[in-house]
């Protein structure tokens, strides 16, 4: 069985302990896009979204 990953809409933190949105997925599901939940403030990316804790699911999303 494999762990789901987080998808666009989801809430997360990362490994440094931020929380985020997740805002898109790009190249082929390499790269994914996070924002802050509140605020508005920079986009950053992450590469390894295994590293990304789900906090909170969109209700809808791939296989959802």
């Amino acid at each position: 069985m494999t762990a789901e990953r987080a998808w666009v809409g989801d809430l997360v933190r990362d490994a440094r302990g931020r929380r985020a949105i997740v805002t898109d997925v790009r190249a082929g599901g390499t790269v994914w896009v996070l924002r802050p939940p509140t605020g508005g403030g920079p986009y950053w990316e992450t590469a390894d979204p295994d590293t990304l804790e789900i906090l909170d699911r969109r209700s809808s999303g791939p296989g959802r």
